[in-house]
């Protein structure tokens, strides 16, 4: 079986196919930048054993997708479940769905890493939300997943188009302590063998696509930060977003970048009609800056409104002493993602860069003070909150 199966190394070769991926950072020859890629290739490639080890579409289960550990742009309030599925089997979905936000479910192609094309809201996408689900008086959704919809079933259905692969499920929490998450089930209900035992050159196959994932995922999402900067620059928002994954909702990119002794304001109108909204930081790599331990990111639930009515951030290495602060964990360049889910418009934000010192006069005459025994609190409710939620 030795000579059969080979050497493990030689089955892990395209690793380095993500270390030459760091060409197409921001800054190659930067040490602090090759040791965090060389760490998120690390965190990729582990996440691979979830994704090619774990369950298939004849035995589907529930796998973690994005979250603190396995980042890669997370939105933060969102619990992720992956399953893999195909149209050539019929499934059932069922469970308690919780008292979270909102619940989104869809079928797509490939998940970024995976083998295949990622085809966002394309020709192989399906998705729904709660809202379009039917649930019980004891809070319980139960609703079928196939190809075609079954004759005569009259209840609740998403489809499985042709070359959809992925089951994706974000459980999106606003208040994060007090929201319940959804636990859900899923089964195949067309007749299979037993889950097998894996052959040797099974075995061998998903090694190989563990060690192509990194490079495969950090292609598409390298690429398409360096959209979002080619197209703008630097500390602008996009009016029209790149990408999507859900077609509710509308993304709202930038590039942030400020020095030492800076900061930047976030500013912008709101929409009148908003089911959900928020906005994060990333890393220059794409990845949620920290989340559990950092005030990263905010949302409809946290953010405070200045008094005439428009939603201000500060994002500062230093605490701003001020609400809606956005702290970028050490980092003074990445990514703001934002976003407007359902909502009856989509206003464009600014990002204005002003001396730390000044922070102030920039800012309404009545914005209120955070004292340092405040934030402390607000971050330790954040730390307990955000563990409460199955993320992984």
């Amino acid at each position: 079986m030795t000579q059969r199966i080979g050497n493990l190394f030689d089955h892990l070769a395209d690793l380095q196919l993500a270390v030459d991926g760091i060409a197409d950072t921001w800054r190659p020859d930067d040490p602090e930048y090759r040791a965090d890629v060389y760490r998120q290739i690390m965190m990729q490639f582990s996440y691979g054993y979830f994704a090619f080890f774990h369950a298939s579409p004849e035995h589907p289960d529930w796998a973690p997708l994005w979250n603190p550990v396995y980042t890669l742009q997370p939105n933060p309030d969102d619990i992720y479940l992956y399953a893999p599925v195909s149209p050539q089997y019929r499934y059932r979905l069922s469970g308690s769905r919780g008292t979270v936000k909102m619940i989104a479910i869809n079928t797509q192609a490939a998940l970024a890493g995976m083998p295949g094309e990622v085809d966002m809201t394309g020709a192989n996408y399906a998705d729904l939300d709660d809202r379009d689900l039917t649930v019980d008086a004891e809070g319980n959704i139960d609703f079928l997943l196939s190809a075609e919809r079954p004759t005569g079933h009259a209840g609740d259905w998403l489809q499985i188009k042709p070359g959809a692969s992925v089951l994706m499920v974000r459980m999106r929490s606003y208040d994060w302590l007090n929201e319940v998450d959804a636990i859900l089930s899923i089964e195949c209900l067309d007749p299979v063998p037993p889950k097998p035992r894996l052959t040797p050159d099974e075995i061998v196959e998903r090694i190989r696509h563990m060690a192509a994932m990194p490079a495969k995922a950090t292609k598409l999402f390298y690429w398409m930060q360096n959209e979002v900067k080619k197209a703008g620059g630097v500390n602008v928002f996009q009016p029209a977003p790149i990408g999507g994954a859900l077609s509710k909702q509308v993304y709202l990119p930038a590039v942030f970048e400020f020095a030492e002794g800076e900061a930047l304001i976030l500013e912008t109108d709101l929409p009148e009609v908003r089911p959900y909204w928020n906005f994060q930081l990333n890393d220059p790599y794409f990845n949620a800056v920290e989340y559990v331990y950092r005030l990263s990111s905010t949302n409809g639930h946290f953010a405070r409104l200045s008094s005439d009515g428009k939603f201000r951030a500060v994002i500062s290495l230093e605490d701003p002493g001020v609400p809606n602060w956005l702290d970028p964990a050490g980092y003074r360049e990445g990514t703001i993602y934002g976003r407007w889910y359902d909502c009856d418009s989509c206003p464009t934000p600014t990002l204005k860069r002003v001396p730390f010192a000044e922070l102030r006069d920039h800012l309404p005459a009545d914005t209120p003070t955070v004292t340092p025994a405040e934030r402390a609190e607000e971050l330790r409710a954040r730390v307990r909150a955000c563990q409460r939620r199955r993320r992984w």
